[in-house]
């Protein structure tokens, strides 16, 4: 083993997630019966809640507050991530290989611990982990090298005996910033970036099996 830590993000990376933020756009549509553009997913996918929720309220007439709304959408992602997340293929194999080994285990999310807690611990592998790392902890997002050099030291270890995997290409390359080794995880949502994920990563990765060959 060339790593003594390996840190993992979680939507498309550990978890097959990614879709989640666009089902629940669609059923908050379905359930308020409005009609669902077929530019609204995109207009929204690079807003933060409360932008997102400010712009679906005036698109769409609605009387919520952009504070209803959003605790809504949450609500419903909280039903999602803590009964029907799934791992990706061999995720917890992966895992349980590498604890085995020695190596200390990390979580960088996006994910607020309402969010990332029960899904990881539905999925049986919560209690595998020495740390957790979310943006909602820190002034810094994943697209930053600060945010994993803040992992690496929550697990006491330095960033060059560190590895990150990640399925987006703005986290891979703060990875690689931070001084860290990066393993690209294929996603479907992230395969527009796939080549220059290649580029950036020591290994991509399509199932976690490949990392225990």
């Amino acid at each position: 083993m060339d790593f003594k830590v390996a840190i993992f993000d979680i939507d498309g990376t550990l978890a097959d997630s990614n879709d989640v933020w666009d089902r629940i756009d669609v059923n908050f549509l379905v359930k308020h019966r409005l009609p669902v553009p077929d530019d609204y997913i995109q207009k929204i996918s690079d807003m933060d809640f409360a932008e997102a929720a400010v712009y679906t309220i005036k698109r769409f007439g609605l009387k919520h507050t952009a504070d209803e709304l959003t605790a809504e959408w949450y609500d419903m992602a909280a039903c999602e991530y803590a009964h029907h997340i799934s791992l990706k293929p061999h995720a917890k194999e992966y895992l349980l290989f590498l604890k085995k080994q020695g190596v200390k285990l990390g979580i960088a999310t996006a994910l607020p611990r309402v969010l990332y807690e029960p899904a990881l611990k539905n999925n049986g592998i919560y209690n595998l982990f020495n740390s957790f790392l979310s943006t909602e902890d820190v002034r810094c997002n994943k697209d930053c090298a600060e945010f994993y050099l803040l992992a690496a030291q929550k697990l006491g270890a330095a960033p060059e005996d560190c590895i990150a995997f990640d399925d987006a290409l703005f986290s891979i390359k703060a990875i690689v910033a931070a001084g860290m080794t990066a393993c690209g995880v294929y996603d479907r949502y992230w395969e527009c970036d796939k080549a220059a994920i290649c580029k950036l990563s020591k290994r991509y990765i399509y199932d976690f099996t490949e990392m225990m060959q």
